[in-house]
Parts: C-alpha cells; sequence; structure tokens
C-alpha cells in the first residue's frame, strides 16, 4: 500500500519483510531508551550514571527533542534498532548538539548547511546483519530527503579506551580521511588525543578499512570524512571522531554498496 503521509517515516513507514523503519512515537521513547541500555550498558561495558542502572534505560536531555528512529520485527512486535536524529531547528531550542560536548563545531554551525545530527545509534545483537543496517540507511535517506538536510554528522566510535589498540586505524582516518581545513571540527583542548601516530606510508590500507568498527565501515564508504583528534568517552567506554558526510556525496557511494536504486526516497516509492 502507497504511505499517504508527507514523511515516509510516518504512519507504517518503510517495510522490508517482517522489518520495518520509521519515527518512534513518544510513547516508544522509553522501549527505545531500554534497547539503549541492553546494548551499550549491558553488552559493551558504559557506565550508567544518575538512575540508568535501576530504570534500566539511558537517557539525557537530548531524546526529548530528538527524533527516534527505530527499527522494528513486525511478527515480535519487537524494537531491535535505533538512530538519534537531531536537527538544527530542534538543537537551537536546546542550545546545541551532542556533539558539541566533545568537539568544536563551529565550522558547522557556521557554513549555512541545514544539519543534521546522528548518535546513539545501536541493534540488538541478535540482528546486526546487512538488511537491517540497510533498512536503517533507507531511514536516514528519507529524513535527509524529506528535511533537505546538507550535511550530516555525529560521533563514531572505537569500543575501548587504549589508543595504542586503534592507532592504525585513527591514522588511516586522519590521512586518508580527514574533512578539509574549512570544515573540519576539532576535539575540544581538554579531551584532545591525537589520530597521527603513523606516517601514511606506514599504513596498511586494506587492513586498517577492514579493522574499523562496522558502522564506521560503513560511514567512510558512505563518502564520510572525519574532524581533527579523537577523544576518549570514559562512560561509554569508547574512542570517538567526529564524521561529516555531505548529502550530495552520499548517492552514488551508499546506492552501490546497499544496493539501493535512489537516495531520494519519495512517497510513491514507499509501499
Amino acid at each position: 500500500m502507497i504511505n499517504t503521509y508527507d514523511n515516509p517515516l510516518e504512519g507504517e513507514g518503510i517495510t522490508n519483510g517482517t522489518m520495518r523503519v520509521r519515527l518512534a512515537q513518544a510513547c516508544e521513547i522509553e522501549a527505545v531508551q531500554r534497547l539503549r541500555y541492553d546494548v551499550f550498558y549491558r553488552e559493551y561495558g558504559a557506565k550508567p550514571i544518575s538512575d540508568m542502572e535501576e530504570l534500566g534505560r539511558d537517557y539525557d536531555e537530548f531524546d526529548a527533542y530528538a527524533e527516534h528512529l527505530l527499527v522494528e520485527d513486525i511478527e515480535k512486535k519487537a524494537i531491535i534498532g535505533t538512530y538519534r536524529m537531531l536537527r538544527s531547528e530542534t538543537a537551537a531550542k536546546l542550545g546545541q548538539f551532542y556533539t558539541d560536548d566533545e568537539f568544536d563545531i563551529a565550522c558547522l554551525r557556521n557554513s549555512g548547511m541545514n544539519l543534521m545530527e546522528l548518535g546513539r545509534s545501536c541493534v540488538h545483537k541478535d540482528y546486526r546483519t546487512r538488511p537491517i543496517l540497510q533498512l536503517l540507511w533507507q531511514g536516514i535517506a528519507a529524513t535527509l530527503s524529506y528535511h533537505k538536510i546538507d550535511l550530516m554528522f555525529g560521533c563514531a566510535s572505537f569500543q575501548g579506551t587504549n589508543v595504542t589498540t586503534v592507532r592504525e586505524e585513527l591514522s588511516y582516518l586522519y590521512h586518508y580521511h580527514r574533512a578539509p581545513d574549512g570544515l573540519c571540527p576539532r576535539a575540544l583542548d581538554a579531551l584532545y588525543v591525537p589520530m597521527n601516530h603513523m606516517r601514511a606510508d606506514q599504513v596498511d590500507l586494506k587492513r586498517a578499512m577492514m579493522a574499523l568498527p562496522p558502522l564506521l565501515k560503513s560511514y567512510i564508504r558512505a563518502g564520510c570524512v572525519v574532524g581533527e583528534g579523537a577523544i576518549i568517552d570514559h562512560q561509554f567506554n569508547t574512542i570517538d571522531v567526529c564524521i561529516m558526510l555531505p548529502t550530495e556525496k552520499i548517492t552514488d557511494r551508499y546506492s552501490k554498496h546497499f544496493g539501493i536504486k535512489r537516495i531520494d526516497i519519495s512517497v510513491e516509492a514507499v509501499s
């Protein structure tokens, strides 16, 4: 059936077999937060703060302002994947993006582009397959098109806080995928961790690319660039880099990698 909503992620959303991607309703945000808690805290060892452990939910002040993309298993009526999306006009109500706590993104704010921040992405361990990632990207693509987003950005993470274990991967990103100077966020001075640990000619390109976390690897394949410097997030037990992806660069690479014929997912294309 044709989705009659203006936004293709409202109503029935985008369905692929027994899986569906759509925007979460207000009453579903707590379920999204519980999924995030299971993945970030119980599985990956993040450190809960406040009453998170008691509630079994990952939450912060941005949740009430952001849009939450979710993937659900229709047959099991279970939320199994999520992404948090915060657009410029909604971030203005808070006075900042989440990324502001880790990186100086003044260059993005001053670019005149329509921005969208991506974050808090996770998928239940039983569903980490290419089709689920593809469905999440379809949801993101629909959002980019509907809101006419020029650039999406956010923090991408390496698991763990030992920089030496990812020195080649960080060096690879620094030498081969660094953002241009005029559009390159920088880790805040108090948090700054260098990324340039090896010379460019010392980096094994294939090995470094394959060693990237799956989500970061998909960003790079889609045309993503990274900012200057990394930070260590002790709460989430991660090393974070700032990623940026102008939507004008996503079309060809995204389509080829995920087999999507069109990045502009119109209402007529959703059935």
